[in-house]
C-alpha cells in the first residue's frame, strides 16, 4: 500500500513538471540550489504571497526546498535567465566573520532564535543544514554565524593621496594613523598579500586623504569648547591649536556678529592632537575593535581606563565601531597577548569551530613500507625498534589518528591523505609529479630537511602550508613553512629570561664545551660576573680548580652545556657529591648547588646519567614539550590502541595534528588564521607561530622545566593561557 502511495506521489510530480497547469496562466518552476521564494517570485514577477496561494502545501519560504515543483500564476514576463538572480545572490552573499554555538533549550523557535541573533531563519538553516529536513529539537547544538556589521554612514566619496610606509610602521598602525579599518586599507590596495601582514619600507600605498577644514568635513572632526580668556587674538588663537583663523571664524559665524573675538565667549575648537612620537611599532601596540565590543568590556579587556584609552584614542569620542584601529602605551604588551604589535583576542577555538569548513590534509612520512617486511612481525618490530624516523613516523601517526577521532566527534568532517616518502627526496619528487595537491589546505611533514624543501616548493606555487614536524629551521627560505619545533635560540632566551628575573646573588659557573661556545657567549652576556670552569678535552672537568669555583656561602648555579652523555654522567655526578658533602656532618659546611642547561638534549636523558642525582641538583632546563597533561587523551589512545601508553612522539602528533584541524575549522586558511590566533596548548606541545616574513613561521612556544624529588614539573607557565 506504502508502495503504491510513492508511485503515485512521483507519478503526479512528473505529471506536474511536464505539463503547465494552465497553458496561459500558469507555469511550473523546479526549485535549484540556492533559489529562496523570493528569488523565484522576482524572477516571475509576481508576489510571494501569490505562489504560497498557489501551492497549499507550502506553508512559508522555509518549505521551498530543492527539486520541489512549484505552480507560478503569471501576471508577468519572466526576467531573463539567471541576470536578476546572480545579481541578488551577490547582494546577499555576505559571508560570516565567526560562528558562535547555541544549545536549544525546551520551547525555543526557529522564528525566536533569529530574533534572538540578528539573523534570518535561512541563514540559521544554511549554516546548520540538518534543520532543512529534522525539527528543532532540545538540546541540538547550533552554529550561529555573526556578520559584520555594516555602517549606514559610510563616506560617499574620499579623496585619496599615496602613502610610503616609513620603518617600523604595520598595517594597524598606517590604518590607525588614517581612522579606517585594516579590511578597508586592504580593499584600498588590492595588491597587498592577503596571507601575510609583511609591508616593506618604502612601498607605496593609496589611502584617504586626511580631511581639510571645511565646514563639510567638520562634521567628523573632534571639538573642544574653549572660554576665551583677556587679550587673546584669533591670530594667537590659531596659532596655538595650529589652525589657520578664518577656519575659526567658520565654525563659530557668531564671531563676526560680535566684531570679533570677545573676552568671555565660548568657542568651539578642534582638539589638539597628541604629540607623543610616530605611531608606529616602537611608540604603540594596536586593537583592531570586533563587532558588537562595548567601552566598558573593552578597557577591562585591555586592561586600560576609559580616560587613557580615549585620551590615545581621540576618534571614540564618535563612537566605537567595528574595525577601528586603536593604539595603546607599548608597556601594555606585557600585560596582553601580542603578536606583530598586535593585540590578539582570546579565542576558544573549540567553540569556534565552523562545520562547513572541511580540511584536506595530507601526511607526509618515512613509514618505510619498502623496509618493513609485515609478513614477519618479529623482524618488523626490531627494525621500528632501531630506526628512529620509523618510530618517530609511526609515533606521530598514531597520535594523528586520535586527534582525527577527536575533531570528528566536534562534528568538523576531513579529508586526509598518507603518503609514505621512504626517506628519499627522489620519492618524494615521484609523489609530487604523480599526485596533484590543488586543494589541499594543509600537508604534515616530511621528517628529513631535504624532502621538506621539495615538498615546500611545489606547495608553494598552490599556495599550501607545509607543517614540519620535527624541523625548527631550513637552509631554504620558505614563506610557507610552518616549523613546528622551537628554535634553539628561543629556547636559551626564554631560560635566561627566567634566571635572569629569579637571580639575586648566587655564584653562576659555566661548564661548557667547545661546541657551545654559543651558549656560554649568551650566559655571559646576561650574567658578566659568572666563572667559567675549565674543561679538558670536551670530556670532563678539571676537578681540583672546579671545586675552588664553588662557594659554601651562597647558591651555586652551575651551567652545563654539552651534548656528550658521558660528560653529563661525571658533572651531575662530582656536583650532587659536593651538594651532599656535608650530611652526617656540620649542616653548616653544607654547599647548596643547582644544575641547569640552556640547551637541553640527548645527553641529558641518556642511561648513565642518575635520574637521582638530576633531582638532587634540581636540574632545570628549557624544552618544547612536557609531560602528557591530558588523561582524556591519555585515555583515548590507550583505547584505541589495545591498552598502549602514547610516548612523546604520539603525544606531538596528537597536538600537532589538532592545532591544525582546529585552526582550519576556525578559518579554512591556515596562514590568515596565525595572523590572530595566538598560544595554544594541548596534550604536552604549545604552538605560537612568529611570522619571519621570508623564511617561514617559527614556533615560540616553550616551557622550562625542572627535576624536584624524581618528577619533572613546569616552573614558569607560558605568558599566555591556552586557547582551549
Amino acid at each position: 500500500m506504502k508502495k503504491n502511495i510513492l508511485l503515485l506521489v512521483f507519478t503526479m510530480v512528473f505529471f506536474l513538471a511536464m505539463v503547465p497547469v494552465s497553458a496561459q496562466n500558469y507555469a511550473t518552476h523546479a526549485v535549484k540550489d540556492g533559489e529562496t521564494l523570493k528569488s523565484i517570485s522576482q524572477k516571475y514577477r509576481v508576489t510571494p504571497y501569490s505562489i504560497l496561494q498557489a501551492n497549499k502545501e507550502i506553508k512559508s519560504a522555509s518549505d521551498v526546498k530543492v527539486n520541489t515543483i512549484l505552480i507560478i500564476p503569471l501576471t508577468g514576463k519572466p526576467v531573463e535567465e539567471k541576470k536578476e538572480t546572480k545579481k541578488e545572490e551577490q547582494e546577499e552573499e555576505i559571508k560570516p566573520i565567526r560562528f558562535t554555538r547555541h544549545r536549544v533549550r525546551r520551547k525555543e523557535t526557529l522564528f525566536g532564535l533569529s530574533q534572538k541573533y540578528n539573523i534570518t531563519e535561512d541563514q540559521l538553516k544554511r549554516y546548520n543544514t540538518r534543520l532543512y529536513s529534522e525539527t528543532l529539537d532540545k538540546g541540538m547544538v547550533l552554529q550561529i554565524p555573526v556578520f559584520p556589521e555594516v555602517d549606514p554612514e559610510e563616506e560617499e566619496e574620499l579623496d585619496f593621496e599615496e602613502y610610503t610606509v616609513q620603518p617600523k610602521e604595520t598595517r594597524w598602525s598606517i590604518a590607525h594613523k588614517y581612522g579606517i579599518s585594516v579590511d578597508s586599507l586592504l580593499v584600498l590596495n588590492p595588491e597587498l598579500d592577503k596571507n601575510t601582514n609583511y609591508l616593506a619600507v618604502g612601498e607605496e600605498l593609496k589611502l584617504p586623504r586626511p580631511k581639510g577644514d571645511s565646514l563639510k568635513d567638520q562634521k567628523v572632526e573632534l571639538f573642544t569648547s574653549y572660554t576665551v580668556p583677556p587679550k587673546m587674538t584669533l591670530y594667537s588663537l590659531g596659532k596655538q591649536y595650529g589652525i589657520p583663523t578664518d577656519s575659526i571664524v567658520r565654525l563659530n559665524p557668531e564671531i563676526m556678529k560680535a566684531g570679533g573675538l570677545k573676552e568671555g565667549m565660548v568657542v568651539r575648537l578642534p582638539k589638539k592632537k597628541n604629540d607623543e612620537g610616530e605611531v608606529n611599532t616602537e611608540n604603540f601596540i594596536f586593537y583592531e575593535v570586533k563587532p558588537k565590543q562595548n567601552i566598558f568590556r573593552l578597557t577591562q579587556n585591555l586592561k586600560i581606563t576609559r580616560d587613557e584609552l580615549f585620551r590615545l584614542n581621540p576618534a571614540l569620542e564618535n563612537g566605537l565601531k567595528a574595525g577601528m584601529v586603536l593604539k595603546l602605551p607599548k608597556e601594555k604588551a606585557d600585560e596582553l597577548e601580542v603578536k606583530n604589535a598586535l593585540v590578539l583576542d582570546k579565542i576558544n577555538l573549540v567553540d569556534s569551530i565552523n562545520v562547513e569548513n572541511m580540511p584536506k590534509l595530507v601526511f607526509m612520512l618515512p613509514f618505510r613500507l619498502d623496509k618493513v617486511n609485515v609478513s614477519d612481525p618479529e623482524k618488523a618490530k626490531e627494525l621500528i625498534k632501531n630506526r628512529r624516523d620509523l618510530a618517530l613516523s609511526l609515533g606521530l601517526y598514531t597520535g594523528a589518528m586520535v586527534a582525527l577521532d577527536s575533531i570528528k566527534k566536534l562534528g568538523v568532517s576531513v579529508d586526509v591523505t598518507t603518503y609514505d616518502t621512504q626517506l628519499d627526496q627522489a620519492k618524494v619528487k615521484e609523489i609530487l609529479f604523480r599526485e596533484n595537491l590543488s586543494g589541499v589546505d594543509a600537508v604534515i611533514g616530511p621528517l628529513a630537511s631535504g624532502p621538506l624543501d621539495e615538498v615546500a616548493v611545489q606547495a608553494a606555487s598552490k599556495n599550501i602550508p607545509v607543517i614540519a614536524p620535527i624541523s625548527s629551521d631550513s637552509k631554504l627560505s620558505h614563506s610557507n613553512v610552518f616549523f613546528s619545533v622551537p628554535r634553539e635560540v628561543v629556547m636559551r632566551e626564554k631560560m635566561l629570561s627566567y634566571m635572569e628575573k629569579v637571580h639575586q646573588d648566587e655564584n653562576i659557573i659555566i661548564i661548557a664545551d667547545s661546541t657551545h661556545q654559543v651558549a656560554l657567549d649568551s650566559i655571559l652576556s646576561k650574567f658578566p660576573g659568572a666563572q667559567i670552569a675549565k674543561v679538558i678535552e670536551n670530556k670532563s672537568l678539571h676537578l681540583d680548580e672546579f671545586l675552588l669555583q664553588l662557594s659554601e656561602e651562597k647558591e651555586n648555579w652551575v651551567f652545563l652545556e654539552t651534548d656528550q652523555p658521558n660528560m653529563v654522567a661525571s658533572v651531575t655526578s662530582i656536583l650532587n657529591s659536593a651538594n651532599t658533602a656535608a650530611i652526617g656532618s656540620d649542616e653548616s659546611e653544607r654547599m647548596d648547588v643547582r644544575m641547569f642547561t640552556t640547551s637541553f638534549n640527548a645527553a641529558f636523558d641518556d642511561d648513565a646519567v642518575s635520574r637521582t642525582h638530576l633531582s638532587n641538583l634540581k636540574f632545570t632546563f628549557p624544552t618544547f614539550y612536557k609531560e602528557a597533561g591530558s588523561n582524556t587523551f591519555i585515555k583515548a589512545y590507550s583505547k584505541k590502541y589495545n591498552g598502549v601508553l602514547p610516548d612523546r612522539y604520539a603525544i606531538r602528533g596528537f597536538d600537532l595534528t589538532m592545532d591544525v584541524l582546529l585552526k582550519l575549522a576556525y578559518k579554512k586558511n591556515l596562514f590568515e588564521t596565525s595572523k590572530y590566533i595566538g598560544l595554544t596548548e594541548y596534550a604536552g606541545n604549545g604552538f605560537d607561530y612568529f611570522n619571519d616574513w621570508t623564511s617561514g613561521y617559527f614556533n615560540r612556544a616553550c616551557y622550562i622545566m625542572e627535576y624536584d624529588e624524581l618528577q619533572i614539573k613546569e616552573v614558569e607557565s607560558n605568558d599566555s593561557k591556552s586557547n582551549l
